[in-house]
């Protein structure tokens, strides 16, 4: 049985891209310094995917209250997007929008 809906989720944990120290707030998805993700969730927050594999972010979009990281599965190619957060990398972020679409 799938949950729908987001699930806040406040977990710490090591990114496995770079080794990161990531203190979570209950909101936090990816890495604030390399953007890596994994991709962990069906529905925001609720832990029932079976992949399990990292997600590399692939390009950014401009918004206007942010930016919006696009992300493709390394193991099963799922494509997924997410908000930035304040504490993000800008400069890599800007890297992303210049290589993006």
């Amino acid at each position: 049985m799938h949950s729908k809906g987001f699930q806040k989720k406040k977990e710490d944990f090591f990114c496995e891209n770079c080794n990161t120290h990531i203190v979570g707030d209950g909101y936090t998805d990816h890495c604030p310094k390399c953007l890596y993700s994994k991709h962990v969730d069906v529905n925001p927050g609720d832990r029932m995917s079976d992949c399990k594999a990292l997600m590399e972010p692939i390009a950014a979009e401009v918004l206007r209250d942010g930016f919006r990281i696009h992300y493709v599965c390394q193991k099963c190619g799922y494509k997924h997007r997410v908000m930035s957060s304040s504490n993000d990398d800008l400069d890599f972020i800007s890297v992303l929008v210049q290589n993006s679409f």
